[in-house]
């Protein structure tokens, strides 16, 4: 069976009710303590003063210096017990010298000695209050020596008044203190419950049981996913940090205690402040974070139009390289993003060449004209030759050496000269680069080379490449004389999806270049004139 969880309703007027409670306890015995304290304090000065009263009567002390005890002692119960009866007190007993009782309001005490030890002081003429324990309580008692005409002591006048307990306090004032209870306990229940209600209905309904069942039913859905998520609050906290964020970027320990920790912290480098601040997403982007390669989604968060913080999600980019090879539904920017394309096209390029070459020395062969077709054979071998060597003992990187080889025979092709400078030299790659960047690079500059050299209506159309590496820097230029292009064409070169040829699959390929250049924190410089050209130069520190 299972048991009823108490709803927030009814936690909220438990604790009300016990707060109320305690706060009463407390404040009633420090109250209470004070009034009986301050009741204490007037029973003590009345009974002070109802003792001088009757220390000073002249009934008194004429009454204590007769020789008749009976007469004396009837004479003084009569003026004692009328002020007694007046001013409430519990007894007024009148004493001689020899500690006699001349007055008390039991008749069988009249006459007996009294043998009080709190007594002393009061025959040595000093004035005081004692308290001391009854039968009825405790009682608190006022001394003041009587003197006569000569001022010589000739008695002591005790008055005594019982001190209310708490309990005939609490009785004296049992309607006053039921109403005040009643009362704050209806308008705390009523308190409580307009709280709860409105705390209800900004948590939509939901008991605190049912929101840590949410929350902790959040925090496994994002685990589960196969994707990194990150997500920071306004004051940039970090409010969900799952498990594949911490596998995809390096990030040591439980993911859970990253939560709360501002993201400087802990990824100073995740660019997502910037999304927060500008309150603008920013779609498949790839990001150098923590010396690990991402493909980022990162997105504002709103509620009400307000920003209260943002969230990144993303992918191993190896992963999405690896992916895109396989997924045939986006098979052009697969090949361009894994450099195939470059290499398949070669092939057929070179195919188709060689087919032309063969043709040629066949129709001199079949011509009878050997020696022509032996020098033309010869020049073909040395050309290929010169090209591979060069390439071999200057690039450094046989994916480069095959990229750029393939499209000086796409040139040809095309009937553009694809020229790569004598003195270029390439050895290593700059940091957090490497040879898939440098195929999309390479592969991306000169192809939008090509497209704008087969526009042109001219008999030399060129393309050069050169790759300077020295003294700690790369220099990369791809320079071409074709249509170049205009200043505002120039400010959206690198904005993806733009680009000035109505196709599909258009607006990628500079985009990643311009992003490439960024993860190795290279700058790109791009000079262009209409109808002479255009020259994209990259450099890097190595």
């Amino acid at each position: 069976m299972n048991k009823r969880k108490l709803s927030m309703n009814g936690k909220i007027m438990l604790l009300t009710f016990f707060i109320i409670a305690f706060s009463f306890l407390i404040a009633g015995t420090f109250v209470i303590g004070s009034v009986l304290k301050k009741q204490e304090e007037n029973i003590g000065q009345e009974a002070m003063l109802i003792a001088r009263t009757v220390a000073n009567l002249p009934e008194v002390k004429s009454s204590l210096a007769h020789d008749n005890f009976k007469t004396a002692s009837t004479k003084i119960n009569e003026v004692v017990e009328d002020i007694r009866f007046i001013n409430r007190a519990d007894y007024i007993v009148i004493m001689n010298m020899e500690r006699k009782k001349f007055s008390h309001p039991s008749k069988s005490e009249i006459g007996k000695i009294s043998k009080s030890t709190d007594l002393d002081a009061a025959f040595a003429e000093h004035y005081y209050i004692s308290k001391a324990k009854g039968e009825e309580g405790t009682t608190l008692r006022a001394f003041v020596p009587i003197m006569n005409e000569k001022n010589v002591q000739i008695g002591v006048a005790l008055v005594g008044f019982t001190i209310p307990s708490f309990t005939k306090f609490i009785l004296q004032f049992q309607n006053e203190l039921l109403i005040t209870i009643a009362l704050t306990i209806v308008f705390s229940i009523w308190g409580a419950h307009t709280l709860g209600r409105h705390i209800k209905t900004q948590m939509f309904g939901l008991e605190p049981h049912e929101i840590s069942r949410l929350y902790v039913e959040r925090a496994e859905t994002f685990n589960a996913m196969h994707d990194g998520i990150i997500a920071v609050d306004k004051d940039l906290n970090i409010t969900v940090f799952n498990k594949k964020a911490s596998e995809i970027l390096g990030v040591t320990g439980d993911p859970t205690d990253n939560i709360g920790k501002n993201i400087y912290d802990v990824l100073p480098d995740t660019r997502l402040p910037e999304i927060f601040f500008s309150g603008k997403p920013v779609y498949d982007q790839e990001l150098y974070v923590n010396e690990h390669s991402i493909l980022s989604n990162r997105v504002p968060i709103l509620v009400n139009g307000k920003k209260v913080g943002a969230v990144a999600v993303f992918k191993d980019l190896t992963a999405v390289k690896l992916l895109a090879e396989e997924l045939t539904a986006v098979k052009l920017l697969a090949e361009e993003l894994t450099g195939v394309k470059a290499f398949v096209q070669a092939l057929r390029v070179q195919t188709h060449e060689y087919k032309n070459k063969l043709h040629t020395i066949a129709g001199l062969l079949h011509l009878g004209h050997t020696k022509q077709a032996l020098e033309y054979l010869s020049q073909v071998k040395e050309e290929h030759e010169n090209v591979t060597k060069f390439l071999n003992e200057r690039i450094y990187n046989e994916n480069i050496s095959g990229l750029l080889l393939s499209k000086i025979s796409r040139g040809k092709e095309l009937g553009i000269t694809v020229t790569i400078d004598k003195e270029s030299r390439f050895t290593k790659f700059p940091e957090k680069l490497d040879h898939h960047d440098f195929v999309i690079l390479f592969g991306n500059l000169i192809e939008n080379a090509f497209d704008s050299l087969v526009l042109v209506d001219k008999e030399d159309k060129e393309i050069t490449i050169s790759i300077d590496d020295n003294d700690g820097l790369l220099a990369i230029l791809v320079s071409d004389n074709g249509t170049g292009m205009p200043d505002e064409v120039k400010l959206k070169l690198f904005e993806k999806w733009f680009s000035t040829k109505a196709k599909e699959n258009r607006g990628i390929g500079l985009y990643l270049v311009n992003e490439i250049v960024n993860k190795g924190n290279g700058t790109i410089e791009v000079i262009s004139e209409l109808n002479k050209g255009t020259t994209f130069l990259i450099t890097f520190e190595l």
